[in-house]
């Protein structure tokens, strides 16, 4: 039996692990540098920037979570940002993904946020298909714009 539970430090190793398995997934395990001890003070620390969810069996320890924080809008207010849903790969399909979504969305209604918000890979077609039948609108009209580590160090007001 799965149980869907909020995330407690102890869970930092497992939820690492699946951060590592879903970039091999995405194919781009290197592009994950994140630690334990940097979950462990970015979601545990003084201020906390994150909270998540796990689906946890008896069996077999954490098999998913859902990551997420929340954000501002200036047109909308508070909006609650999924960073990631991640269900080991055996156990994909097995109704656990929605679980985790159910309880973060249950989280947005909680807090009472204006926007839920995450994103999916234009090659995720499965995540699409699930997208879409729970009525999420997936826009293409916004760009993602990022800076880099190294590029957020190098930045000196450049125009």
């Amino acid at each position: 039996m799965i149980q869907i539970r909020k995330g407690t430090i102890d869970d930092l190793p497992q939820v690492l692990q699946l951060v590592r398995e879903l970039a091999e997934y995405e194919k781009a395990p290197q592009e994950v540098t994140n630690t334990v001890e940097d979950m462990h003070w970015d979601g545990f620390g003084e201020r906390p920037i994150f909270e998540f969810f796990v689906a946890e069996s008896e069996a077999d320890g954490i098999v998913g979570i859902a990551l997420y924080y929340m954000g501002y809008s200036t047109w909308k207010g508070k909006m609650l940002y999924l960073e990631d849903l991640i269900v080991t790969e055996r156990l994909r399909r097995s109704g656990i993904g929605r679980r985790l979504f159910d309880a973060v969305a249950e989280e947005a209604k909680r807090v009472e946020a204006k926007r839920f918000r995450w994103q999916v890979l234009d090659w995720n077609e499965s995540a699409i298909a699930f997208y879409k039948k729970i009525g999420a609108d997936l826009s293409g009209e916004w760009l993602n714009c990022t800076l880099t580590e190294e590029q957020i160090q190098n930045y000196k007001g450049k125009l």
